[in-house]
């Protein structure tokens, strides 16, 4: 029996969450350390945003350095198979930003 039944179920098993894509985002644009991400991504705890960095690091999609200094530096940046990722969640963020305000007075 395969672990996924598609393609499709796979990268959303990578993605999936409210945090995951964010921190994608955010690490498209730039490497980051943990608190630059806490602040980029308002609302997000300590415990969650290192837990999604944790599991997309497993995943291949995001490298986690560490720096000997002292206090030590950590600093997470996407892979080639995570900015790879990020290039395919493009259109479905051009998607949403073509019917954001729709959805929100849906939702309202």
């Amino acid at each position: 029996m395969a672990e996924f039944l598609c393609g499709l179920d796979a990268a959303v098993a990578v993605v999936g969450g409210k945090w995951k894509p964010l921190i994608l985002w955010a690490l498209s644009v730039t490497p980051r350390r943990t608190g630059e991400l806490r602040r980029e991504l308002d609302g997000v705890s300590e415990k969650v945003l290192t837990q999604q960095l944790r599991e997309l690091e497993r995943d291949g999609i995001v490298h986690r350095e560490v720096f000997t200094e002292v206090p030590p530096r950590v600093v997470y940046s996407l892979t080639p198979k995570g900015a790879a990722l990020d290039r395919a969640l493009a259109p479905l963020g051009d998607w949403g930003e073509e019917h954001m305000a729709a959805i929100s007075a849906a939702r309202r």
